[in-house]
């Protein structure tokens, strides 16, 4: 392997694999000796990359503009297209926007050949049902789950009783048929997941549940996860 693209997929390894990562792992995932790697890792400082870290630690690559881009493969390339195509289906008119714009800025760091292969990607995603409009709230509750500030919100349940409650929201879930909001219920005391199109309105209450939102969501899916495999809850 031409060094120049053992540097490449050096960067692009570091990119991927969790921080910080040992030179044993990147030797292992490269077939290079750990002494290579060091020596590598040495070359890419010299060329102005920032990788933070040291021999026995293991290294972090901070991303810096003078690095080289990142390059797609083919199929890579299909991947994200269709992925962001779904989003653009999914969700709101500022999401899908978001959408558009990431998948310009993406094609515009390609080379000629592979942009090409993103403007005709060959994989595509259709459904044959009526899927159902982003909701109003999609972009206040997704604000508001960064933010991790409390929502409090007007639903009407699937029986048709109306109740108000506070949340905190911990994120949006996209399923096949709905748009549903995974959140700590204030009034139960309990995770709970709404249905958007339920919410008849929502408004940030202003009050903080800084910082607990990640270590809340990470609780919430491991019961998710837990149901899913039939463990009692």
């Amino acid at each position: 392997m031409a060094r120049a693209d053992r540097l490449l997929r050096l960067l692009d390894l570091m990119r991927r694999l969790r921080p910080p990562v040992t030179a044993a792992r990147l030797a292992e995932e490269l077939g290079l000796s750990e002494r290579s790697i060091y020596r590598d890792i040495a070359a890419l400082r010299a060329a102005g990359a920032r990788i933070e870290g040291e021999a026995g630690y293991g290294y972090t690559l901070t991303e810096d503009p003078a690095l080289p881009p990142q390059m797609f493969d083919r199929l890579e390339v299909e991947a994200v297209a269709l992925g962001l195509a779904e989003i653009r289906a999914w969700g709101d008119a500022e999401l899908a926007e978001a959408a558009e714009r990431a998948m310009a800025k993406i094609v515009a760091t390609l080379p000629e050949r592979v942009q090409r292969q993103a403007m005709h990607h060959v994989l595509h995603a259709y459904r044959y049902f009526q899927r159902p409009e982003a909701p109003p709230w999609m972009g206040l509750l997704r604000e508001a789950a960064w933010a991790e500030e409390a929502v409090r919100l007007a639903y009407v349940d699937r029986g048709g009783a109306a109740t108000e409650r506070v949340v905190y929201p911990l994120g949006l879930v996209f399923s096949e048929d709905r748009h549903q909001l995974l959140a700590w219920c204030c009034l139960r005391e309990g995770f709970r997941r709404f249905n958007l199109h339920q919410i008849e309105t929502a408004a940030r209450e202003g009050l903080s549940f800084r910082p607990r939102r990640v270590s809340l969501l990470n609780e919430y899916l491991g019961q998710m996860g837990g149901e899913e495999r039939g463990e009692p809850g």
